[in-house]
């Protein structure tokens, strides 16, 4: 016996866009604390003040249709106790978000703008700026992602109590649309349509051209939300009658059918285009060729989805929050609570099998905005991402103390609050007691966040090889961790010039040194230099060096397209404690560039 059961989907246009662009108007880019979009105004950053009701069809002045279906929607069974605000048409901007890759970084999303420029994800950032110069470019943020559909999903629950984000596709939502009125559904659907338009007045305030469907099954519904579109409100909706799925699914378009993409290539060279055309095969030719999950997508094509939304709950994310006896105005009190709290975390998550990726710090300040009548406290909230998870508090601890001795006080502290905001599966070395030369990596990542904690950033650093020909571009240092933000391109002198030890591999012709140490100079010297056919006497820094044994030239050029260069390099032995020297002549004269020890 199969029961009645109707579902809603609601697809909202590159949402993942739109999800970032909020977050860097507010400021709130990478942070954790969420404040909910009501009432989104035109202060928040809206780039328009087209009625989202009018469906992107009104003249900006309150001339469109907004006001007539405004007054509809209220008179309906579900009216919306908010005002609906001006829209913040953020497609019709040149946007785009890259995957944050620091080499070659490719578009993730683009804007309905930037498409019309040529612009497509998958593109590299450079063949995108070569096509469109104006493109505002953003990084991929999970979390301002995962807090946009947070707040959305709050907002679906107004209509209904069952809200399913999606899993994968940012900016769709399951909702059932069973019993949601009080009285039973009229032959004509017009409880449907309400539900749907309330809906849809919810996710205008994000697209103006968000779809809302209705239909037996997820995969119909979704299907409907593909379907004819026409800048108009009658084409923002769509209601599939009862027992219509399969009809409606056959002349859908095989892509609107989740399987793996060998399956749905070899269907392609079997001339399958429709839902309905893979409908028609039969199913045990199905199960023989593609297994499980070609029967799976098969049952789905005939409109048979076990898929239902479920009751909306909130993530639950692992907090713990301590309040302090008399506000504090140093970081020394909150340094003490931190600790326990941190160990707290801990402990819980590796229970679960977890570990910390992403921890968020707040505090809440006791000033004269947090003393107002009704007035929420005045928190602050900043976010520490780990180049890797961990499940170790000490390593924690001292990222949390870093941030915590760089956060500049405002008012006093009175309560403190950690707070989890990304975790990973647990994964740990396995040690042996036994083996006296096996140590604990995390006392070391707890050292080196104490040095960094200290000194600041970039002084934890290795060698890092680099593809280039002179000795200065060959290798360079950078930060000491997984995620370096820079790829690499960490100079070889640090901040404050001192020099720094770069390895290399020896490209002398006579391989007299392989795998040396050669000691750069922050940058070149010039030299005067006496020689014949080679050199013979270097005066450098006001001190003539004899040379014994002079190694070259080796001849070095290229680089034309960026910063040219053609150098003949030298070797030069001395007798003194000079070491060996490395000159190079170009152009301009005789240089040193390091020796070699």
């Amino acid at each position: 016996m199969q029961t009645e059961w109707r579902v809603a989907c609601v697809r909202i246009p590159r949402f993942p866009i739109g999800a970032v662009r909020l977050a860097q108007q507010r400021g709130d880019l990478g942070k954790a604390d969420v404040q909910l979009l009501l009432p989104m105004s035109a202060a928040e950053g809206c780039c328009s003040t087209a009625d989202p009701l009018d469906g992107g069809m009104g003249d900006g002045n309150g001339n469109g249709r907004g006001k007539e279906l405004r007054a509809k929607l209220n008179s309906r069974p579900f009216p919306f106790p908010f005002p609906i605000p001006p829209f913040c048409h953020w497609d019709n901007t040149l946007l785009a978000l890259t995957d944050g890759q620091p080499t070659r970084p490719k578009l993730r999303s683009v804007s309905a703008a930037a498409a019309r420029e040529g612009v497509r994800a998958g593109m590299t950032l450079t063949e995108a700026r070569a096509l469109c110069g104006e493109l505002e470019v953003l990084p991929w943020d999970d979390v301002a992602l995962s807090a946009a559909i947070t707040e959305t999903t709050a907002l679906f629950v107004q209509a209904s109590p069952q809200v399913s984000p999606a899993v994968g596709v940012p900016g769709m939502w399951w909702i059932g649309a069973s019993g949601f009125a009080a009285g039973a559904r009229t032959t004509d659907g017009q409880d449907e349509r309400a539900f749907s338009h309330a809906l849809l007045t919810i996710a205008k305030r994000w697209h103006p051209h968000a779809r809302v469907a209705i239909a037996d099954t997820c995969i119909a519904a979704r299907a409907a939300t593909w379907g004819s579109f026409r800048r108009d409100e009658s084409s923002l909706v769509c209601i599939v009658p009862h027992g219509g799925d399969a009809a409606y699914l056959a002349s859908a378009p095989l892509a609107l059918v989740p399987m793996d993409r060998e399956m749905r290539d070899s269907l392609h060279a079997l001339g399958i285009r429709t839902i309905g055309d893979f409908s028609s095969l039969d199913a045990g030719d199905v199960e023989q060729r593609w297994g499980d999950d070609g029967l799976a997508a098969w049952r789905l094509a005939h409109g048979n989805d076990p898929r239902r939304p479920v009751l909306a709950q909130p993530a639950t994310q692992p907090h713990v929050e301590l309040e302090l006896g008399t506000p504090a105005a140093t970081m020394e009190p909150v340094l003490f609570l931190v600790r326990p709290a941190v160990e707290t975390l801990v402990t819980q998550l590796v229970a679960q099998g977890r570990s910390i990726a992403s921890l968020a710090i707040t505090l809440t300040l006791d000033d004269a905005r947090g003393a107002m009548p009704n007035a929420q406290p005045h928190t602050v909230t900043r976010e520490i991402r780990l180049p890797r998870p961990l499940a170790r508090p000490a390593p924690l601890f001292e990222r949390c103390r870093g941030l915590l001795a760089r956060w500049t006080l405002t008012a006093p502290v009175s309560a403190v609050r950690l707070t989890v905001l990304l975790t990973s599966p647990l994964t740990g070395e396995q040690g042996n007691l036994l083996n006296t030369s096996w140590r604990d990596p995390g006392a070391a990542d707890a050292a080196l966040e104490r040095v960094r904690a200290e000194l600041g950033p970039d002084v934890v650093v290795k060698p890092h090889v680099r593809d280039g020909y002179t000795p200065e571009r060959s290798g360079a240092w950078r930060e000491d961790t997984e995620a370096t933000l820079d790829g690499g391109r960490t100079s070889g002198a640090d901040r404050n010039g001192v020099k720094r030890s770069t390895a290399i591999v020896e490209r002398s012709p006579s391989n007299a040194v392989s795998n040396a140490t050669l000691r750069l100079l922050e940058s070149a010297e010039r030299v005067d230099v006496d020689r014949d056919d080679s050199p013979r006497r270097i005066v450098w820094r006001g001190r003539a060096i004899p040379v014994a044994n002079a190694i070259g030239p080796e001849r070095l050029s290229g680089d034309w397209w960026n910063d040219g260069y053609s150098r003949d390099y030298w070797r030069c032995e001395s007798d003194e404690e000079s070491g060996e020297l490395v000159l190079y002549h170009d152009a301009a004269g005789w240089w040193v560039q390091g020796w070699y020890d």
